[in-house]
C-alpha cells in the first residue's frame, strides 16, 4: 500500500485512477458469445456451460423440485438472517415509492406524472467464488415492490449442475418468477435477445466479472437497458485521530477481499494514522481465507493524508467512491459536504458490510468514479415515468398564443397550426 502526505492537486488525477483493466481485449470474445447465443439460443447456452462451467445442462430452467430441496436444506439460522435483511431492504425501498405529481401549470392546463413498472426485468447473480445471494435481495425486492410483472434470474451452475441453495431460497422469497442455469456473458446475451427457454428482458440488472461487464456494455450500446456502469468494488475509509485501527483495517479488507481488481483508499488528516492502520491491515490480512485476492487488491490501494480539511474534502469528492465510510467522531460535518459517492456509512460503528447485507440500503452502486453522475439502484430503476396533460377549451385560450409564437419562431408552422385550428373553432363558439 502506497502512502501519500499532502499530495499536490496536479497528482490527484493519478491518485483517483482505478486499476486499469483493458476491456477492449475482452470485446472480440464477448461479442462472439453474444452473436452465438443470438443465433443458436438454448443450444449455445448449453455448449457454453460445458465449455466454461465444465457441466452439461439438460434443462436451463430451475425446477420446482430443485427449489423445494433448497428450502429444505438451507439452515434455520441463514433463513432467519435472510428474512431479517429482506424486511429491512423492503422497508427502506417502500419509502422510495414516488407520489403522484399533479399540477395545474396555468388555469385550464393540468399536467401529471404516472410511474409504470418495467414489464420484465432480468437479474444476473454471480455464483462463482462468492455466490451473491444478498444481491438477489437487493435486486428482486425493489422489482417486486415496483410490481414488475415478471422477474427472471440467471446464475451459473456449479460443477454438478446445481444452483447455490441460498440463491434459490432468496429468489423464491423475493418473488422471482423464473430462475435459469446460465452464467457469464452468455447469460447477459440470453436476457438481452431471448432464447427458447429464457425470455428477453426489458432491462438487465446485476454485477459480474469483466466478461459480464463487457457484455452489459455491448448490449447497452445496442439499445438494451442496463442498471448502471459497474466494475470492481471499491471503498474509501475516512478516519480521524480516535478511529480504532482495527475498525479501519477491517473495512479496507472487507472490500479488498472481493478480488484482485478491487481498490481501497484510506483518507485522513492525521499522517500518523497511516502507519498504524497499514500495520493492522496486514495483520488482519493473514486471517482471511481469501487473503491472496485481498493482498493483490492492496497493491492497487493507497493511504493518503491531507492536513488541510478542505483539501481532504476535495479529494474525497474527486474520487467519487462507490462506498464511503466516514469513520470519524463527527461524521455529519463530513457528510454535509459529500457531493459524489454511491453510499455513505457514518460513524465508528457503521461498517460497509451493513449496507452490503442487511441495513436496508441497496448495495448495487456506481463504481470507477461513475458516482459523479449515477445513482445506485433504487425504486426509480424499476419504473418508467410517463407524463400526461389535459387542456380545457379555456386552458387552450390561455396558453395557445404562447405556443403559436414559439412554434412560428422555430419555423414549425404545422405545430402552430395544430393550435390555431382549435382556437379558430373556439372563436366561432364550437366546443
Amino acid at each position: 500500500m502506497k502512502k501519500y502526505i499532502n499530495p499536490p492537486e496536479q497528482t490527484w488525477k493519478e491518485l483517483i485512477s482505478r486499476p486499469v483493466f483493458d476491456n477492449s481485449r475482452f470485446v472480440p470474445n464477448v461479442q462472439a458469445i453474444l452473436d452465438e447465443v443470438k443465433l443458436n439460443g438454448d443450444q449455445a447456452l448449453k455448449a457454453f456451460s460445458k465449455k466454461f462451467d465444465q457441466v452439461e445442462i439438460d434443462q436451463l430452467k430451475v425446477s420446482d423440485t430443485e427449489f423445494n430441496l433448497a428450502l429444505e436444506t438451507i439452515s434455520i439460522e441463514l433463513k432467519t438472517a435472510i428474512h431479517t435483511a429482506a424486511a429491512n431492504i423492503e422497508k427502506f425501498h417502500i419509502d422510495q415509492l414516488p407520489r403522484l405529481i399533479r399540477t395545474e401549470t396555468m388555469p385550464g392546463v393540468e399536467c401529471w406524472q404516472k410511474s409504470i413498472p418495467i414489464n420484465r426485468v432480468g437479474l444476473y447473480i454471480p455464483g462463482g467464488t462468492a455466490p451473491l445471494f444478498s444481491t438477489v435481495l437487493m435486486l428482486a425486492i425493489p422489482a417486486r415492490i415496483a410490481q414488475c410483472p415478471e422477474i427472471i434470474l440467471c446464475t451459473p451452475p456449479d460443477k454438478n449442475g446445481k444452483i447455490n441453495t441460498a440463491i434459490l431460497y432468496a429468489a423464491r422469497l423475493c418473488g422471482v418468477t423464473k430462475v435459469f442455469k446460465a452464467g457469464g456473458a452468455q447469460a447477459i446475451a440470453a436476457m438481452a435477445y431471448g432464447t427458447e427457454s429464457i425470455p428477453r428482458a426489458d432491462k438487465i440488472f446485476g454485477p459480474g466479472n469483466q466478461y459480464v461487464t463487457t457484455a452489459k456494455q455491448l448490449v447497452s450500446s445496442q439499445g438494451i437497458a442496463i442498471d448502471l456502469p459497474a466494475g470492481p468494488s471499491e471503498v474509501m475509509v475516512v478516519v480521524d485521530r480516535e478511529t480504532p485501527a482495527a475498525f479501519a483495517a477491517a473495512d479496507l479488507l472487507s472490500q479488498a477481499e472481493h478480488g484482485a481488481d478491487s481498490q481501497v483508499i484510506l483518507l485522513t488528516r492525521y499522517p500518523e494514522k497511516l502507519e498504524e492502520i497499514e500495520t493492522e491491515t496486514l495483520k488482519q490480512l493473514e486471517q482471511l481465507p481469501r487473503k491472496e485476492l485481498a493482498a493483490k487488491a492492496l497493491e492497487n490501494s493507497r493511504l493518503i493524508s491531507f492536513t488541510d480539511f478542505n483539501r481532504c474534502l476535495g479529494f474525497m469528492n474527486a474520487y467519487a467512491p462507490e462506498h464511503l465510510i466516514l469513520a470519524v467522531a463527527e461524521p455529519k460535518i463530513w457528510a454535509d459536504r459529500v457531493t459524489q459517492a454511491g453510499s455513505v456509512f457514518m460513524g465508528y460503528y457503521t461498517p460497509e458490510s451493513a449496507g452490503d447485507y442487511a441495513s436496508g440500503t441497496n448495495h448495487t452502486l456506481p463504481t470507477n468514479g461513475f458516482a459523479n453522475a449515477y445513482s445506485g439502484v433504487n425504486m426509480d430503476s424499476y419504473l418508467k415515468k410517463i407524463t400526461f396533460q389535459e387542456i380545457t377549451p379555456n386552458g387552450l385560450k390561455n396558453i395557445g398564443k404562447t405556443i403559436e409564437i414559439m412554434a412560428e419562431a422555430e419555423q414549425l408552422m404545422g405545430h402552430k397550426n395544430a393550435v390555431t385550428v382549435r382556437l379558430n373553432t373556439l372563436s366561432h363558439g364550437i366546443k
